[in-house]
């Protein structure tokens, strides 16, 4: 925190500024006579505040917030560039605020807490703490976009993961670059590279870089890209496999997202019965608060029912149900995978 060797009127100029508060409120703050205040703010730095008045400033900065105190910064000392030590704390909390904001699928607010930051600091001006809070954000907006089915291009998650992993490179933190490869072989499998994302997902099952729980979340999507693939059976058997593994670990929702997988795996080998099963389970132990949850599992269930002709219509009222729950939420990726589906049938 910025602190005032002396004070003259400029500095308690900027307090009442940083503040946002009038004459008449600041000198009510502080306890002081309105002419004093009026003083400080027509002489400047040609007067300085008596000793006992100087504590009474250092006090009144001191219990001031976090977003007033960087404003004071700013005023003082309007030619440093970068981010101050001042703004971090507040950079944290949009941070935290926009994994809340991810999860729920909220995307525009989570945008503007993210650019907000992004927009206004230039990576080459940070210290290492900065460098770090603009890498976490630009992995947040790769998966915002992500998520909205924006995976490809300038403006794209990949390439927003790309630059988070120079920045964690040049910081040297090996669990971070290991996340974000983990997340650019999910935008590799999503743009259709399945051989390519699979074996990235498989040199990842073993990179002990990588947390357990992640470990077991890159062999589940070896799985995935498998069955897309048509290699249904080895899918069912490396799901199983990551299933078993998230039930050791009491990682209940990636247990459930499993049993998702999974029965998408059994329905395109063919075992109706066991994919039924599957999905029960994932639909009745899953998350469902999250929209892009309850999309997906609807989307598997409804692609699910209409593998069988008796179920058909069933299928299309949960898929129109999930499409309808995506374009609510700007789930472009999810309405893709649901129009491919409804072709596949007319097919």
């Amino acid at each position: 925190m910025v602190s005032v060797q002396q004070w003259t009127g400029r500095e308690a100029s900027a307090l009442r500024s940083a503040l946002r508060m009038s004459t008449r409120t600041f000198a009510e703050h502080l306890g002081v006579a309105l002419r004093t205040v009026a003083k400080w703010e027509s002489l400047g730095t040609e007067t300085q505040p008596r000793p006992d008045t100087q504590a009474i400033l250092d006090t009144a900065l001191s219990r001031a917030d976090a977003a007033a105190r960087a404003r004071f910064e700013v005023l003082l000392f309007p030619e440093r560039k970068g981010a101050r030590p001042a703004d971090y704390e507040t950079w944290t909390e949009d941070i935290e605020r926009a994994v809340v904001c991810v999860s729920r699928q909220d995307f525009p607010f989570a945008s503007t807490l993210l650019n907000r930051w992004l927009g206004s600091h230039d990576p080459h001006d940070l210290d290492d703490k900065g460098l770090y809070l603009y890498g976490r954000s630009l992995v947040l907006l790769g998966d915002v976009q992500r998520d909205q089915g924006a995976i490809l291009g300038p403006l794209s998650a990949r390439q927003s993961y790309l630059t988070a992993r120079g920045m964690f490179s040049e910081l040297d933190i090996p669990r971070r670059l290991a996340q974000i490869e983990l997340s650019l072989a999910v935008v590799q499998e999503m743009s259709g590279q399945l051989d390519t994302s699979a074996r990235w997902y498989e040199q990842l099952a073993a990179d002990e870089r990588l947390s357990r729980r992640d470990r077991a979340r890159a062999r589940l999507w070896i799985g995935t890209a498998l069955s897309k693939e048509g290699n249904n059976a080895y899918a069912t058997t490396v799901m199983e496999a990551a299933t078993q593994e998230f039930e050791e670990l009491g990682e209940p929702e990636d247990w459930s997202v499993a049993h998702q997988k999974l029965a998408l795996a059994h329905r395109g080998a063919g075992d109706l019965t066991q994919a039924l099963r599957c999905i029960d389970i994932a639909r009745t132990t899953g998350t469902v608060d999250s929209p892009m949850q309850r999309v997906r599992l609807d989307t598997a269930y409804g692609h699910i029912l209409l593998s069988d002709t008796a179920t058909r219509n069933d299928g299309l009222s949960v898929l129109d149900q999930a499409a309808q729950v995506a374009r609510q939420y700007g789930l472009s990726h999810q309405l893709r995978s649901i129009e491919g589906i409804r072709k596949g049938q007319q097919g």
